[in-house]
Parts: structure tokens; sequence; C-alpha cells
């Protein structure tokens, strides 16, 4: 029962029409007119879809989403399985991703995606990105010596999860050096103790004294340079990377049929997705699931205080300050929680603790290819129009700080999402109401799925059970962020230690680590001295090995 598509090509969501492969995408990261990765069509799901995926496991389910993107010509079924059962036999449960019911008469639901070897949804992708990444080159490499080898210089940025994610992704992999930057003191102790005390040769640790959004602006600037362009082969693991967006469709799907097996329930049900989002990736593969036939009635968007996504939604406005002395929601004051002089506020959750939603960008296209073109213009046409009209949005994000949509462009994204910004206190509060509710006493949330959770809370007064089904994405284990658990549930210490504490996790902070730090105002310029210094030293290393 195979589903293997036709050759699907790629394009850029800032206009170019490249024509490349999933392998080039892949490895590439970024398109070189700065662009993000889009397939030029999103695939229809088959007619039988709904009676034979059913019952798939997640890994033969995963099997059949990608088929539809990735033809067997580039990488055959057999191979593409392969890959596919490695990625996920590193995860503690034979299901993958669960579903759990939080509350029976509201009908919200929790998908844990917390599973996998570094207890965050990142490993969902990451785990099948660093293999995919060691098949391609394993392939380009075949007969080939010493410097001839193709070798890969992964860089990312992190606000916490990606890091380490993408860390026990790579690690140990044959011609692949990983760099991953993070700011400094501002990721969880466990994150931080995570990604530092992994001592294989290729990977490395760069801590820069400033923001997310910094690290990530690096990163960006470094996949735009000719000069180490020339000389190295960069690739991402951010979630600007395809491969991510589309390893995540899978859990749409398998958290659909999964509900369907437990509650018996019709498909005619309407299911909303409640997604915690930072940088948009977790939430756009949702989008491309209900794009591609999935009936999920709405997405649902749950900021933190960090809430330019929230604001656009409201508003069409895109923008990285939110007007002067506006109340949010709940009567704070928009200056009520720390804010770093770049904007960006420390919350208690700080995967989410981001400016600008790099996927954002992704829909953006979608959206503007679908509003402002006429059925009468070539298909070519409308990808370049769309194209023009991200770019202008971007260039204007850059300058001036924000840009606002069309009316139409803005009906367009309300259509498919809907959006709730939760504050820190709403998050504690959360977390205490789940852990002594009867219907899921003894339930311990991290602070990112809380915010989920208490989007779906609100939704549900909105549209309301029996109906109705609330899916939030829980993104995290608790134990990552034990300071935010803590101060929810000050008396429950000997609790979180004995029932909710991994095993994985005791002692990890007194490992040897290794890290760099890096001052911000050296610059994208200090970062590239360290990858061309360090790979260097890599590949020296090899050699003598191999002598």
């Amino acid at each position: 029962m195979s589903s293997h598509t036709a050759s699907q090509r790629y394009l850029s969501t800032r206009g170019g029409s490249y024509h490349l492969s999933f392998e080039e995408v892949v490895l590439k990261g970024l398109a070189s007119d700065g662009g993000l990765f889009i397939p030029e069509d999103i695939p229809i799901l088959p007619d039988d879809w709904a009676s034979n995926w059913q019952h798939l496991s997640f890994e033969d389910l995963a099997y059949e989403i990608f088929s539809l993107y990735i033809s067997s010509a580039e990488i055959p079924p057999a191979d593409l399985k392969d890959i596919i059962r490695r990625s996920y036999s590193t995860f503690r449960m034979k299901d993958i991703t669960p579903i759990v019911t939080l509350d029976e008469k509201k009908n919200i639901h929790l998908l844990e995606l917390f599973h996998g070897p570094t207890f965050a949804f990142k490993d969902v992708a990451l785990q099948f990105l660093g293999n995919l990444f060691e098949y391609f080159l394993v392939r380009r490499n075949e007969n080939k010596t010493g410097r001839n080898r193709e070798h890969l210089t992964v860089i990312g940025a992190t606000s916490g999860d990606t890091g380490s994610a993408a860390i026990y992704g790579l690690r140990g992999k044959k011609d692949v050096s990983v760099f991953i930057m993070h700011p400094h003191g501002k990721v969880s102790a466990v994150q931080e103790a995570q990604m530092t005390t992994v001592m294989d040769a290729n990977v490395h640790n760069l801590a820069v004294d400033g923001t997310f959004d910094d690290c990530q602006d690096f990163v960006k600037a470094l996949f735009a340079d000719p000069e180490i362009n020339k000389t190295h082969r960069l690739a991402a693991v951010n979630s600007i990377n395809w491969a991510r967006i589309l390893a995540q469709i899978t859990y749409y799907f398998h958290s659909y049929f999964n509900l369907i097996r437990q509650k018996s329930f019709l498909p005619a049900s309407h299911i909303r997705f409640v997604v915690p989002t930072g940088n948009f990736g977790d939430i756009l593969a949702g989008y491309f699931a209900k794009r591609m036939g999935l009936p999920a009635e709405k997405l649902v968007i749950a900021t933190n205080e960090n809430d330019i996504l929230h604001r656009f939604w409201q508003s069409g406005s895109y923008e990285k300050k939110p007007v002067h002395g506006r109340e949010a929601e709940g009567g704070i004051p928009e200056d009520g929680v720390k804010a770093h002089e770049s904007g960006v506020k420390e919350t208690l959750s700080p995967a989410m603790d981001i400016l600008v939603s790099s996927n954002f960008e992704r829909l953006l296209w979608f959206l503007s290819y679908e509003v402002f073109s006429t059925n009468s213009d070539a298909v070519s046409q409308r990808r370049s129009q769309a194209g023009d009209h991200v770019r202008s949005w971007l260039d204007d994000l850059k300058s001036k700080g924000g840009f606002s949509v069309d009316q139409h462009i803005l009906q367009a994204a309300q259509a498919d999402f809907s959006s709730y910004r939760v504050s820190d206190d709403e998050t504690v509060e959360t977390i205490k109401a789940v852990f002594s509710a009867p219907s899921s006493e003894g339930y311990v949330l991290d602070p990112h799925s809380a915010i989920g959770v208490a989007a779906a809370l609100r939704s549900a007064e909105v549209s309301k059970p029996p109906s109705t089904h609330h899916i939030a994405l829980a993104t995290a284990h608790p134990a990552k962020f034990s300071n935010a658990v803590e101060r929810a549930l000050p008396d429950q210490k000997e609790y979180f230690e004995t029932k909710v504490l991994p095993e994985e996790f005791k002692g990890l902070e007194d490992k040897p680590r290794r890290v760099s730090l890096l001052k911000k105002s050296d610059g994208w310029e200090g970062v590239r001295r360290v990858v061309v210094a360090e790979v260097e030293a890599e590949l020296q290393a090899v050699e003598r090995a191999a002598r």
C-alpha cells in the first residue's frame, strides 16, 4: 500500500523557483534568495486514506505521508522505511506520540510529544533529520576519501529544545559537524546540561551573550555569507529546514486516528489542534496536514507574553513591538513582565521567548498565493507574485520593524487559525489546576504545554463540547522546566522527584561540559571564525586517525 509520489520539486517563499529536489532542499536548508523552501504542490490524500491509514503504526503512517513528498527515485521505499524505523527506535513509547484525555467533560486531550531521547517534541523531527543527513552523505561519499569527502557543517540556533534534539540527532554522525548557538543563561538548567555534556568530537556548543533572536540572526547571516558557503556545505536544523516540518505532519494524523479509536466518535466531530508556538514550525505542520485533507476544524495558536503572532491574528499587523501603552488581555500592562532590550520578554516558557517567528513566512506565501492570484494567471506567475508580496513584507519587517497585510489576507488566516495569549500567571494556574483536577489528578504539565491547555480551555468555551474535541500539544517533559513547575506546585517537591523526574536527568547537571562563550559584539563574523577553525581541527583529527 504505497503512495509514492512523482518527483516533488521545491521553491522559495521569496519568489525564486529553483526546481530543487527533496535532497537538495534538506541539505541546503535556506534558499539562496534568503527565503524558505516549500513544496510546489501540497499533495492531496489518497481517496481511501481514512480507512487504509486508520490502524497504521506511527512509523507506517510516517512512511505513507513522507512518500507523498519524497519520490521513490530519490529515496527507494526500503531505504525510507529503514530511515523511519531507526529514527523512532530511540523513543520510549511504542506509540511514539500517545494521547491522554485530561478532561472528559470538556473533551480536552493532550498529545504527548516528549517521549524521544531529549524529552521534547523536536526529537520527532530531528531524529529523522539526523538520519536523513547521514543517508545522503553516505550515498554522496561512496568511494571518496580524505578531503574529497563531502562534509556537512550544521548550524543552528536554539531557545532550548532544538539544540539538544539536534545534538542527539547528529552526535557521532560521520562527515557532519554540528554548531548550536544558545542565548547564554536564558535556557533552562536541564536544557543547557543536555547540550553541553555531550562530548562527541563533532558537537560544538556556542553560548552567545544575547537573545535567541540574536542567535537566529547569526544563523541567517552565515547562510547568506558567500565566503563560508564557498568553502563549507552549510546545513540547517532549525525549523527553517523543510524536513522538520514534514516530519511533524505525522503526529497530527496519528493523534486524529488515535482519538477515533479511543472515543469511537465519528470523524464528523470537530477537532481543534492547540499548539503552543514561538517559531510557528509546529503549527505549520498542522496547516499542511489540514491542507492535505485532515479534517481539523481549526488550528489554535497559543502564545506566551511574546505575542507577535496573537497580535497579528487580532489586527493583521505583524510588529516586533506592540503599540506603546496598550493593555494586554487580562489587564496586564505590556511592560508587566521583564523585557530584554531587544523587546523579547523573559517568561516561564523560554522556548517561546521569540520576537520573530521564522516559519510564519511559509504561511504568508500560501495566503498570498491564494488571495491575490486570479485563476487566469499562469501558475508560475502566481508563485512569483506570492514571493514578491512575502519579500516586500519581510523587507518592511527588517527596515520598519513590522508590516500590515490586506484585510483579505487576514480573513484567510482567520479561516484556518484562531489565537490566544497566555500570561505567566495563567500558565502557573493551569499547571496547578490540571495537577489537582479529579479527571487528571497528579498530571504535571511543563509551562509550554500548560499554555496549550490554557488556550484549549478558552477555545472550548467558544467551540463547545460535545461536538468539539480539542487536542493540545504537550511539547516538553515537565522536568525540563522544573523552576516553573516548582513555582506552581511548591509543596510537591517529593512527588516531582519520585514520580516525575526521569532517571536520565539525575546527575546530569554534575557531568563535565564543553561550551564556548561568544560575545554578541563579535557579530556573526566571530561565529564564522569559530566554525571554520573547529571544522578544520575536526578534519585534521579524522585524517590523523586514518593514517
